[in-house]
């Protein structure tokens, strides 16, 4: 029901930057508490940061001080502003909702969790 489109990975050397966007497809009366995710090969999915409202933030401690997420909110879109990559840093990169909010009562948003197709973060050493 609710289509999560990501965009902004790539390949970098460490300590390079990356930026990550991910919004919902339509849904524009919907506010969404958004998260980043991430998986390594062989590895279980992990959480990486996330913003809820009314904007509280929280990361993981292995990305604090080099990892920022931020919202647009007018545009549903979050950013995941990557800075001093490290190869530890390497994997799929996945967006997540599970928390949806109508901002226009008594329309109706959807519920569940849903996640996005995701997007290769490759950091070189």
């Amino acid at each position: 029901q609710v289509q999560l489109v990501e965009s902004g990975g790539g390949s970098v050397q460490t300590g390079g930057s990356l930026r990550l966007s991910c919004a919902p497809s339509g849904w524009s009366h919907c506010r969404f508490d958004l998260s980043w995710y991430r998986q390594a090969p062989g590895k279980e999915r992990e959480f990486v940061a996330g913003i809820g409202n009314p904007g509280s933030t929280s990361y993981a401690d292995s990305v604090k001080g080099r990892f920022t997420i931020s919202l647009d909110d007018a545009k549903n879109t979050v950013y995941l502003q990557m800075n001093s990559l490290k190869p530890e840093d390497t994997a799929m990169y996945y967006c997540n909702t599970d928390r949806i909010y109508t901002r226009a009562f008594p329309r109706q948003c959807p519920k569940g969790s849903y996640w996005g197709q995701g997007t290769q973060v490759t950091v070189s050493s």
